[in-house]
Protein backbone atom coordinates (compact mmCIF):
# COMPACT_ATOMS: atom_id res chain seq x y z
CA UNK A 1 0.00 0.00 0.00
CA UNK A 2 1.17 3.76 -0.67
CA UNK A 3 1.96 5.92 2.04
CA UNK A 4 0.52 9.12 2.29
CA UNK A 5 2.34 11.72 1.45
CA UNK A 6 3.98 14.42 3.90
CA UNK A 7 4.25 17.92 3.36
CA UNK A 8 5.73 20.53 5.08
CA UNK A 9 5.32 24.18 4.91
CA UNK A 10 6.31 27.30 7.08
CA UNK A 11 4.10 30.87 7.60
CA UNK A 12 5.22 33.73 9.65
CA UNK A 13 2.58 36.03 11.51
CA UNK A 14 2.79 38.88 13.62
CA UNK A 15 3.01 38.18 17.17
CA UNK A 16 3.04 41.37 19.51
CA UNK A 17 6.67 43.19 19.04
CA UNK A 18 7.78 39.99 17.19
CA UNK A 19 7.03 37.39 14.57
CA UNK A 20 5.68 34.01 15.42
CA UNK A 21 7.00 31.35 13.43
CA UNK A 22 4.44 28.45 12.50
CA UNK A 23 5.63 25.38 10.71
CA UNK A 24 2.73 23.25 9.70
CA UNK A 25 2.80 19.65 8.73
CA UNK A 26 0.50 17.87 6.34
CA UNK A 27 0.37 13.84 6.37
CA UNK A 28 -2.48 12.77 3.89
CA UNK A 29 -5.30 15.12 4.50
CA UNK A 30 -4.55 15.48 8.42
CA UNK A 31 -2.94 19.04 9.13
CA UNK A 32 -0.46 18.97 12.57
CA UNK A 33 0.85 22.12 14.21
CA UNK A 34 3.71 21.49 16.45
CA UNK A 35 5.03 24.06 19.25
CA UNK A 36 4.92 27.40 18.29
CA UNK A 37 8.59 28.92 18.29
CA UNK A 38 8.89 32.77 18.87
CA UNK A 39 11.49 34.86 17.42
CA UNK A 40 11.95 38.14 19.08
CA UNK A 41 12.82 41.34 16.74
CA UNK A 42 13.80 44.02 18.95
CA UNK A 43 15.80 43.10 22.31
CA UNK A 44 17.05 45.50 24.39
CA UNK A 45 20.08 47.24 23.89
CA UNK A 46 22.79 45.51 26.74
CA UNK A 47 25.64 47.07 27.97
CA UNK A 48 28.16 46.33 30.45
CA UNK A 49 30.77 48.09 32.41
CA UNK A 50 33.31 46.74 35.29
CA UNK A 51 33.79 48.57 38.45
CA UNK A 52 36.56 47.83 41.03
CA UNK A 53 36.97 49.16 44.41
CA UNK A 54 40.16 48.75 46.17
CA UNK A 55 38.79 49.31 49.60
CA UNK A 56 41.00 49.37 53.14
CA UNK A 57 39.20 45.82 54.38
CA UNK A 58 38.53 44.58 50.93
CA UNK A 59 39.14 44.52 46.71
CA UNK A 60 36.16 44.30 44.61
CA UNK A 61 35.11 43.95 41.15
CA UNK A 62 31.75 44.24 40.27
CA UNK A 63 30.27 43.81 36.62
CA UNK A 64 26.88 45.35 35.93
CA UNK A 65 24.44 45.04 33.38
CA UNK A 66 22.63 48.02 31.63
CA UNK A 67 19.80 47.74 30.04
CA UNK A 68 18.23 50.67 27.91
CA UNK A 69 14.61 50.55 27.96
CA UNK A 70 12.09 53.19 26.84
CA UNK A 71 11.61 54.21 30.61
CA UNK A 72 15.38 54.07 30.93
CA UNK A 73 18.31 52.72 31.64
CA UNK A 74 17.57 49.58 34.49
CA UNK A 75 20.93 48.68 36.33
CA UNK A 76 21.63 45.23 37.08
CA UNK A 77 24.26 43.71 39.10
CA UNK A 78 25.87 40.53 37.33
CA UNK A 79 28.94 39.37 39.14
CA UNK A 80 31.09 40.27 42.43
CA UNK A 81 34.16 39.35 43.36
CA UNK A 82 35.71 40.31 46.51
CA UNK A 83 39.17 39.64 48.02
CA UNK A 84 40.08 40.39 51.68
CA UNK A 85 43.06 41.49 51.15
CA UNK A 86 43.08 44.15 54.26
CA UNK A 87 45.30 46.92 52.99
CA UNK A 88 43.91 48.91 55.93
CA UNK A 89 46.28 46.71 58.31
CA UNK A 90 49.20 48.19 56.93
CA UNK A 91 48.41 51.69 55.63
CA UNK A 92 46.52 52.30 59.39
CA UNK A 93 49.71 51.01 61.15
CA UNK A 94 52.84 51.55 59.23
CA UNK A 95 51.74 54.15 57.06
CA UNK A 96 52.44 52.08 53.72
CA UNK A 97 51.55 48.94 52.45
CA UNK A 98 54.13 46.44 52.70
CA UNK A 99 55.87 43.99 49.90
CA UNK A 100 53.20 40.75 51.28
CA UNK A 101 49.54 43.07 50.79
CA UNK A 102 51.49 45.12 47.56
CA UNK A 103 52.07 41.74 46.24
CA UNK A 104 49.23 40.16 46.74
CA UNK A 105 47.02 43.42 44.96
CA UNK A 106 49.16 43.25 42.27
CA UNK A 107 48.12 39.72 41.39
CA UNK A 108 44.39 40.54 42.05
CA UNK A 109 44.38 43.04 39.64
CA UNK A 110 46.11 41.28 37.09
CA UNK A 111 43.01 38.01 37.84
CA UNK A 112 40.63 41.22 37.27
CA UNK A 113 41.68 42.37 33.95
CA UNK A 114 41.37 39.32 32.79
CA UNK A 115 37.94 39.22 33.67
CA UNK A 116 37.28 42.18 32.76
CA UNK A 117 38.95 40.85 28.99
CA UNK A 118 36.76 37.71 29.46
CA UNK A 119 33.55 39.47 30.04
CA UNK A 120 34.18 42.01 27.35
CA UNK A 121 33.32 44.84 28.95
CA UNK A 122 32.73 48.09 27.37
CA UNK A 123 34.26 50.74 30.03
CA UNK A 124 35.94 50.54 33.57
CA UNK A 125 37.06 52.22 36.46
CA UNK A 126 38.93 51.90 39.44
CA UNK A 127 38.72 53.54 42.46
CA UNK A 128 41.08 53.42 45.78
CA UNK A 129 39.92 55.05 49.03
CA UNK A 130 41.30 55.27 52.89
CA UNK A 131 44.02 52.69 53.00
CA UNK A 132 45.86 54.10 49.42
CA UNK A 133 45.17 57.46 50.45
CA UNK A 134 47.57 57.29 53.51
CA UNK A 135 50.10 54.97 51.95
CA UNK A 136 53.23 56.67 51.76
CA UNK A 137 54.43 54.10 48.84
CA UNK A 138 50.75 54.38 46.87
CA UNK A 139 52.13 56.11 44.04
CA UNK A 140 54.49 53.45 43.34
CA UNK A 141 51.77 51.09 43.55
CA UNK A 142 49.45 52.52 41.31
CA UNK A 143 52.69 52.44 38.53
CA UNK A 144 53.02 48.89 39.13
CA UNK A 145 49.66 48.27 38.78
CA UNK A 146 49.40 49.56 35.61
CA UNK A 147 52.48 47.53 34.22
CA UNK A 148 51.47 44.37 35.35
CA UNK A 149 47.97 44.49 35.29
CA UNK A 150 47.22 47.30 32.10
CA UNK A 151 44.58 48.92 35.02
CA UNK A 152 44.50 52.84 35.82
CA UNK A 153 44.01 53.00 39.21
CA UNK A 154 42.58 56.30 40.70
CA UNK A 155 43.12 57.86 44.43
CA UNK A 156 39.79 59.22 45.24
CA UNK A 157 39.38 61.87 48.26
CA UNK A 158 36.49 60.95 50.89
CA UNK A 159 34.29 63.32 48.90
CA UNK A 160 34.37 62.11 46.17
CA UNK A 161 33.93 58.39 47.97
CA UNK A 162 30.97 60.11 49.32
CA UNK A 163 29.64 61.56 46.01
CA UNK A 164 30.22 58.16 44.15
CA UNK A 165 27.57 56.68 46.51
CA UNK A 166 25.35 58.32 44.92
CA UNK A 167 22.18 58.65 47.24
CA UNK A 168 20.28 59.93 44.01
CA UNK A 169 19.95 56.14 42.96
CA UNK A 170 18.52 54.47 46.34
CA UNK A 171 16.32 51.27 44.33
CA UNK A 172 12.19 51.69 44.46
CA UNK A 173 11.82 49.31 47.57
CA UNK A 174 13.80 51.89 49.64
CA UNK A 175 10.49 54.82 50.96
CA UNK A 176 11.37 57.99 49.87
CA UNK A 177 12.92 60.14 52.70
CA UNK A 178 12.80 64.18 52.79
CA UNK A 179 15.33 63.92 55.14
CA UNK A 180 17.58 61.01 56.32
CA UNK A 181 21.62 60.88 56.97
CA UNK A 182 23.52 58.47 54.37
CA UNK A 183 26.30 56.83 56.28
CA UNK A 184 28.89 54.13 54.73
CA UNK A 185 31.33 52.69 57.12
CA UNK A 186 34.27 51.09 55.62
CA UNK A 187 37.46 49.54 56.96
CA UNK A 188 39.61 53.55 57.28
CA UNK A 189 36.89 55.73 56.83
CA UNK A 190 32.98 56.89 57.71
CA UNK A 191 31.27 59.03 55.05
CA UNK A 192 28.12 60.25 56.35
CA UNK A 193 26.13 62.59 53.59
CA UNK A 194 22.74 64.99 55.12
CA UNK A 195 20.00 64.67 53.12
CA UNK A 196 17.61 67.03 53.82
CA UNK A 197 14.28 67.70 51.65
CA UNK A 198 15.78 65.07 49.13
CA UNK A 199 19.08 67.26 48.61
CA UNK A 200 22.21 66.94 49.80
CA UNK A 201 22.81 69.61 52.32
CA UNK A 202 26.06 68.31 53.87
CA UNK A 203 28.60 66.29 53.65
CA UNK A 204 31.83 64.77 55.78
CA UNK A 205 34.27 61.90 55.69
CA UNK A 206 36.05 61.14 59.01
CA UNK A 207 38.73 58.90 59.45
CA UNK A 208 36.73 56.50 61.53
CA UNK A 209 36.61 52.80 60.20
CA UNK A 210 35.91 49.25 61.09
CA UNK A 211 40.21 48.30 60.69
CA UNK A 212 40.69 51.91 62.47
CA UNK A 213 39.25 50.91 65.10
CA UNK A 214 40.47 47.15 65.68
CA UNK A 215 44.06 48.87 65.87
CA UNK A 216 42.67 51.19 68.57
CA UNK A 217 43.99 54.61 66.42
CA UNK A 218 40.60 56.57 66.27
CA UNK A 219 40.79 59.00 69.17
CA UNK A 220 38.55 60.51 70.78
CA UNK A 221 38.38 64.16 68.93
CA UNK A 222 37.49 62.54 65.92
CA UNK A 223 34.46 61.00 68.04
CA UNK A 224 33.98 64.57 69.12
CA UNK A 225 34.13 65.65 65.45
CA UNK A 226 31.46 62.76 64.53
CA UNK A 227 29.08 64.11 67.23
CA UNK A 228 29.71 67.94 66.61
CA UNK A 229 28.70 67.09 62.93
CA UNK A 230 25.31 66.23 64.16
CA UNK A 231 24.78 69.12 66.39
CA UNK A 232 26.14 71.69 63.86
CA UNK A 233 23.44 70.17 61.14
CA UNK A 234 20.78 71.16 63.65
CA UNK A 235 19.74 66.88 63.53
CA UNK A 236 20.78 66.35 66.97
CA UNK A 237 17.89 64.15 68.59
CA UNK A 238 15.89 64.64 65.48
CA UNK A 239 14.56 61.30 65.36
CA UNK A 240 15.22 61.03 61.43
CA UNK A 241 16.45 57.52 59.82
CA UNK A 242 19.86 56.12 59.03
CA UNK A 243 20.43 54.95 55.48
CA UNK A 244 23.23 53.03 55.58
CA UNK A 245 26.04 51.19 52.94
CA UNK A 246 28.76 48.88 53.53
CA UNK A 247 29.46 45.40 53.60
CA UNK A 248 28.88 45.20 57.59
CA UNK A 249 25.56 47.03 57.42
CA UNK A 250 24.50 44.69 54.50
CA UNK A 251 25.67 41.58 56.70
CA UNK A 252 23.08 42.77 59.66
CA UNK A 253 20.52 43.51 57.34
CA UNK A 254 20.88 39.48 56.49
CA UNK A 255 20.82 38.67 60.15
CA UNK A 256 18.82 41.15 61.67
CA UNK A 257 15.62 41.59 59.02
CA UNK A 258 12.36 39.83 60.41
CA UNK A 259 10.97 39.15 57.01
CA UNK A 260 13.09 38.06 54.01
CA UNK A 261 11.57 40.89 51.40
CA UNK A 262 12.49 43.70 54.42
CA UNK A 263 15.33 46.52 53.65
CA UNK A 264 16.05 48.17 56.96
CA UNK A 265 16.74 47.29 60.73
CA UNK A 266 15.44 48.26 63.95
CA UNK A 267 17.98 50.10 66.26
CA UNK A 268 16.81 48.14 69.25
CA UNK A 269 17.64 44.94 67.22
CA UNK A 270 21.15 46.32 66.31
CA UNK A 271 21.63 46.70 69.95
CA UNK A 272 20.88 43.57 71.17
CA UNK A 273 22.57 41.40 68.25
CA UNK A 274 25.72 44.10 69.24
CA UNK A 275 25.82 42.59 72.87
CA UNK A 276 25.49 38.51 71.35
CA UNK A 277 29.09 39.53 69.39
CA UNK A 278 30.56 41.04 72.12
CA UNK A 279 29.54 38.08 74.57
CA UNK A 280 31.69 35.54 72.29
CA UNK A 281 35.26 34.88 71.01
CA UNK A 282 36.10 35.28 67.73
CA UNK A 283 36.30 31.96 66.37
CA UNK A 284 32.78 31.48 67.93
CA UNK A 285 31.43 34.09 66.28
CA UNK A 286 32.58 32.80 62.80
CA UNK A 287 30.32 29.73 63.89
CA UNK A 288 27.77 30.81 65.48
CA UNK A 289 26.61 33.56 63.57
CA UNK A 290 27.70 32.31 59.85
CA UNK A 291 30.06 35.15 59.51
CA UNK A 292 33.05 34.66 56.78
CA UNK A 293 36.91 35.11 59.00
CA UNK A 294 37.50 38.70 57.33
CA UNK A 295 33.94 39.88 58.87
CA UNK A 296 34.08 38.24 62.34
CA UNK A 297 36.28 41.11 63.38
CA UNK A 298 35.06 43.89 61.82
CA UNK A 299 31.53 43.36 62.22
CA UNK A 300 31.99 44.62 65.83
CA UNK A 301 33.28 48.40 65.58
CA UNK A 302 30.89 48.81 62.30
CA UNK A 303 27.89 47.91 64.33
CA UNK A 304 29.51 50.47 67.17
CA UNK A 305 29.66 53.36 64.29
CA UNK A 306 25.55 52.92 63.51
CA UNK A 307 24.74 52.78 67.07
CA UNK A 308 26.83 55.96 67.87
CA UNK A 309 24.89 57.69 64.59
CA UNK A 310 21.70 56.25 65.45
CA UNK A 311 22.18 57.61 69.16
CA UNK A 312 23.04 61.07 67.76
CA UNK A 313 19.89 60.89 66.21
CA UNK A 314 17.94 59.38 68.48
CA UNK A 315 16.43 57.57 65.65
CA UNK A 316 14.79 53.71 65.18
CA UNK A 317 15.39 52.68 62.08
CA UNK A 318 18.29 51.91 59.62
CA UNK A 319 17.50 51.32 55.80
CA UNK A 320 20.06 49.07 53.83
CA UNK A 321 19.82 49.57 50.14
CA UNK A 322 22.82 47.36 49.83
CA UNK A 323 24.34 49.87 47.30
CA UNK A 324 27.81 50.68 47.56
CA UNK A 325 30.99 52.35 45.80
CA UNK A 326 31.00 49.30 42.77
CA UNK A 327 27.12 50.41 42.13
CA UNK A 328 27.80 54.67 42.06
CA UNK A 329 31.00 53.93 39.36
CA UNK A 330 28.92 51.64 37.35
CA UNK A 331 26.45 54.82 36.70
CA UNK A 332 29.17 56.95 36.12
CA UNK A 333 30.35 54.74 33.66
CA UNK A 334 27.35 54.67 32.11
CA UNK A 335 26.66 58.89 32.00
CA UNK A 336 30.57 58.93 30.49
CA UNK A 337 29.03 56.37 28.14
CA UNK A 338 26.24 58.27 27.14
CA UNK A 339 27.70 61.22 26.38
CA UNK A 340 30.13 60.75 24.02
Amino acid sequence: MKSDETKKSSQATACGKGFMVVQTITIGNSTHIPAKNYIRTNILKLLKFASIDVGSNAVRLLFTNVFETAKGPVFRKLSLVRVPIRLGEDAFVHQRIMDVKADQLIKTMRSFKHLMNVHDVLDYKAFATSAMREAENSNEIIKQIKEYADIDLQIVSGDQEADTISFEDIPDFIPHLQDAVFIDVGGGSTEMTYLKKGKKFDAISLKIGTLRLLHETVYNDLWDQFNQWFIDNGIDQSQIPIIGTGGNINKLLKVLRENQSDYFIRVDALKEFSKKLGAVDYDERIVKFILNPDRADVIIPATKIFLNAAQQLNTTLIYIPKIGLSDGIARQLYTKHKSK
